[in-house]
């Protein structure tokens, strides 16, 4: 495994970041020991960074794994949507004592879309610095996944980590391309911020052209990381060797298809139709104001091209 430094920060990592989302009661729901056991067995395969969200109610996973890591070997990155001093001190409390940890590597502020917004939280950005002075963070960011979020990142110093989407298809990406998004990333990496994407595969979208859309955001060099989610022994194996060497063998290919796919939706859909429009096999509906699939969905995945708030999976 390669490990690479986040920009400026002085924060080396392994190019691969275990994406912990997927294992939670939102998505895959394994319990405890199972996710712990899964983080353990990612960081024996080289997997030191890992992407969790005071959103994402995880930090239990993490504590078990650290058990038997050490906390000194290991990169922990998490994000909130604080705004004041008040939120940005109950989150950073709330995060060091769930993980029982004396400090957390990287903290991002969540899903930040503009300089705007950043300027809206910027009493929780001081809140963060102040604690970076004190030892209790390593370094602060944002995550996006809107291009002006990554410029709204470049125009404030303090922003040291950038989180933004990319993949080789823009999916997810709220305003504008691919090669804008690239642009803009490439960019921030040049006056040294630390950047590590997310949803290499649209969010599970793309797993059909895994090697393909893994290779795309693995051979751009500004990017320092990527972080996907994982959720079985068998997806850890497949990101390793897709970092390592490119591709996913036959024998791992042949246990991935076995798994059992389903569709979910957040809690945060709108209701907006855009699903159903686009299916052709009428597989999802609205009900109650919210896209619900059914017995006709053949998990393609087109639905969620079209969600406006990246609201479908594929898992």
């Amino acid at each position: 495994m390669e490990y690479l430094e986040l920009g400026k920060s002085g924060i080396k990592v392994s190019r691969l970041c275990f994406g912990s989302l997927t294992m939670t009661p939102f998505q895959a729901n394994l319990s405890i020991d199972e996710g712990a056991d899964l983080i353990k067995y990612a960081y024996s395969k080289g997997v030191n960074f890992i992407d969790t969200a005071e959103l994402y109610d995880n930090y239990e996973y993490i504590r078990k794994a650290l058990e038997d890591i050490n906390r000194n070997d290991f990169v922990i990155s998490t994000k909130c949507y604080a705004y004041t001093k008040k939120m940005a001190e109950e989150s950073l409390d709330k995060a060091l004592k769930e993980l029982n940890t004396d400090y957390i590597d990287i903290f991002l502020l969540h899903e930040q879309e503009s300089e705007y917004t950043i300027k809206g939280h910027y009493e929780a950005i001081e809140y963060f610095l102040k604690a970076k002075e004190k030892g209790k963070i390593r370094a602060f960011g944002i995550s996006t996944h809107r291009i002006e979020g990554v410029l709204g990142a470049i125009k404030y110093d303090e922003v040291e980590i950038i989180h933004p989407i990319i993949n080789k298809y823009g999916i997810g990406i709220q305003d504008g391309s691919t090669e804008e998004m690239l642009d803009m990333i490439k960019r921030a990496n040049s006056i040294g911020k630390g950047i590590y994407g997310m949803k290499p595969l649209g969010g599970g979208h793309l797993i059909s052209k895994a090697e393909e859309c893994f290779n795309f955001v693995r051979e751009i060099p500004y990017i320092h990381s990527i972080a996907i989610g994982m959720q079985s022994r068998d997806e850890v194996d497949a990101d390793v060797n897709l970092m390592e060497y490119g591709y996913i063998p036959d024998e791992i290919k042949a246990k991935l298809k076995k798994k059992k796919r389903k569709l979910i939706v957040a809690d945060y859909c709108m209701g907006c139709g855009n699903c159903v429009r686009t299916c052709k096999n009428g597989g999802i509906e609205i009900i109650d104001g919210k896209a619900v699939p059914n017995e006709n969905c053949i998990f393609c995945g087109y639905c969620a091209k079209s969600c406006p708030e990246f609201c479908i999976k594929v898992i």
